[in-house]
């Protein structure tokens, strides 16, 4: 949304910006990302958010680490390792492709994380 300018913007998405912004910054400060908080930040900006948002927010922070959320935002999986050459014989081959199966299974998986 850096890319969009905020006047822009639908008051849905400011709203969820504002608490975005809310939770971040109590989780710099190291306080507690409560709803409570939240709402307090929000209402010192001189903004106004639906009253369910906060709640919303904090709900989907809550046992998350946020730092580490932060730190593995911009980084990608790491790239499948070019196919191996063909090789002479073909006793190999049927390895190979177990191998290729078994790592498509596993990038598949569970991401390890949920919104919920």
């Amino acid at each position: 949304m850096a890319a969009i300018p905020v006047d822009q913007l639908s008051d849905a998405e400011k709203q969820e910006l504002l608490c975005t912004y809310a939770a971040l910054i109590l989780h710099d400060d190291g306080a507690d990302i409560s709803a409570d908080n939240i709402t307090k930040l929000v209402k010192a900006s001189g903004a106004h958010v639906e009253p369910y948002l906060p709640g919303l927010f904090a709900r989907m922070l809550t046992g998350k680490n946020l730092g580490e959320l932060l730190m593995s935002a911009g980084s990608a999986p790491a790239a499948a390792a070019p196919a191996a050459a063909a090789p002479a014989a073909g006793g190999a081959a049927p390895a190979a492709k177990k191998e290729e199966k078994k790592k498509e299974e596993e990038e598949e998986g569970d991401m390890g994380f949920s919104l919920f």
